[in-house]
């Protein structure tokens, strides 16, 4: 399965074995493996499930900073209730790697749905 769009793509195959769901952005991309991406689509439904609860009290122009930590993840939403930002820091319980990743305005929303949408295709 793939999802590409003109700032991001996103890629599932199976038949890579361990790193299976891939993530790209602009200039970046990383690899992740089936439980890593699991925790991220549940990292991503805690931040919706915030934004949310305060949406309807913020005005359009109010700017917004929320961060959760969810181990090996931690998130930081910035901007306004419609338009945001996110940035992750992945600490690996393995001991394997660590990175960050960032997705500007114009993508969060759309990367963010669309992770949900495959990771809930799969039940």
């Amino acid at each position: 399965m793939v999802k590409d769009q003109k700032n991001w793509r996103l890629l599932r195959d199976f038949k890579k074995g361990k790193y299976c769901f891939l993530i790209g952005v602009d200039n970046w991309a990383i690899e992740l493996q089936t439980n890593e991406f699991h925790s991220l689509y549940l990292l991503l439904l805690r931040v919706n499930e915030q934004l949310l609860d305060i949406k309807n009290e913020l005005m359009d122009e109010e700017y917004i900073s929320l961060e959760l930590e969810q181990i090996p993840w931690y998130v930081e939403l910035k901007g306004k209730k419609n338009d945001w930002s996110l940035r992750f820091v992945f600490e690996s319980q393995e001991q394997t790697r660590s990175f960050e990743m960032y997705w500007p305005i114009q993508i969060a929303q759309n990367l963010s749905y669309e992770i949900k949408r495959m990771w809930e295709s799969m039940d």
